[in-house]
């Protein structure tokens, strides 16, 4: 079992940043992969962004990135901890953003592969 606690989100104005953070705790062999989903309402959860960390003879971080925010989110990771620093937002980055995990998701971005999720952070950017 694995605890993600995010950070707050916020409100702000288009072109400008917010950064959002998780943190694991509990088993942290299921944070193999983490991500950062959003949702509108009435709308499918999407995914956004998703970072694997492995080791092979030494540390291995690969991450993936939806179309949309590809450039404008990159997604560091700290162990387990992992951010998603948004820049140049756009009024259609409002969302409810989530936080997740995952040891072996199919689809690194697919939401219904990961099994551990946070409460979510409303994120909301006014023109």
């Amino acid at each position: 079992q694995v605890q993600l606690v995010e950070s707050v989100g916020g409100s702000v104005q288009a072109a400008g940043s917010l950064r959002l953070s998780c943190a694991a705790s509990g088993d942290t062999y299921s944070t193999k992969y983490m991500g950062w989903f959003r949702q509108a309402p009435g709308k499918e959860r999407e995914g956004v962004a998703a970072i694997y960390s492995g080791t092979f003879e030494k540390l291995i971080l690969y991450a993936d990135y939806a179309d949309s925010v590809k450039g404008r989110f990159p997604i560091p990771r700290d162990k387990n901890t992992v951010y998603l620093q948004m820049n140049s937002l756009e009024p259609e980055d409002t969302d409810m953003y989530y936080c997740a995990a995952d040891p072996s998701p199919r689809t690194v971005l697919e939401y219904r592969d990961y099994h551990s999720w946070g409460q979510g952070t409303q994120v909301t950017v006014s023109s």
